[in-house]
């Protein structure tokens, strides 16, 4: 078969991993560094990681991160006060394992929604389905649900991914409303994990629900299965000000987050 005729082929399979390499393949078999088994082992391979990258950039779009980031690009350096130990632990991704849940708890500015982020974009290229959002953002797309009765379809598109990211949560008090959907999310999503980042230590959430009975069913299945993880320190947030000294962010220069 020729050349052309093995592209062709290629391209009816959607083997495009393959076929992106082939003509550097062919050149390696003609100069004799590859025999036929190797060269056919390598076409596969070239392909896998073709659909491993073709994976982990849909489960990205998917997830909805506010910027892309990892945390090999977090500047651990600029505040060594946190944790940064704890933080590549978490990293191995074993809390998701477990469907253990994460609090990332401190000041504005020290990069916990980076950091939230980067736990999720690593969970992204472990396979795992990840979903980013503002805590108020959930909270108001599952109060649109009871006024068009799509709350329940919501409620299990929160549910599905294998890890929720909730940025900001705990700002301010909960309605009654919001407290009962939060139960219900928590309760929908048992065994699978959660990130939260917050300015308040989970101690002082409590308070935030009006209903004791229901603060302690939420908080439960949350707070007594998490990694708890305190960042403080300074804010990288003055950085970024107009003609402030330029450096580089928590993720480089795009920005902090919280």
């Amino acid at each position: 078969m020729r050349p052309h005729q093995l592209e062709t082929t290629l391209r009816s399979l959607a083997l495009s991993g393959m076929l992106g390499t082939l003509e550097a393949r062919l050149a390696q078999a003609g100069a004799g560094e590859l025999g036929h088994v190797e060269f056919l082992q390598a076409l596969c391979e070239d392909e896998l990681a073709r659909r491993d990258a073709a994976g982990i950039a849909r489960r990205v779009r998917a997830a909805h991160f506010e910027q892309a980031c990892a945390i090999e690009d977090f500047d651990f350096r600029f505040n060594p006060k946190i944790p940064a130990a704890r933080i590549r632990d978490l990293a191995t991704l074993r809390f998701v394992e477990a469907g253990e849940s994460v609090v990332l708890h401190g000041p504005v500015g020290v990069g916990k929604t980076m950091i939230a982020q980067a736990l999720g974009h690593q969970a992204c290229r472990r396979g795992y389905s990840v979903a980013f959002t503002k805590t108020s953002r959930l909270l108001a797309d599952l109060a649109g649900g009871h006024a068009d009765r799509t709350w329940e379809a919501r409620l299990r598109r929160w549910a599905r991914p294998a890890v929720l990211v909730l940025d900001d949560f705990a700002m301010r008090a909960f309605t009654p409303g919001q407290s009962d959907d939060l139960y219900e999310l928590v309760t929908e999503r048992a065994g699978k994990s959660l990130i939260a980042t917050a300015n308040r230590a989970a101690t002082d959430w409590y308070s935030l629900f009006a209903n004791p009975v229901v603060a302690e069913s939420v908080l439960d299945r949350v707070v007594n299965s998490a990694h708890h993880v305190h960042m403080d320190g300074k804010s990288y947030r003055p950085n970024m000000r107009p003609g402030a000294p330029k450096r580089t962010s928590p993720g480089g220069p795009e920005g902090a987050g919280q």
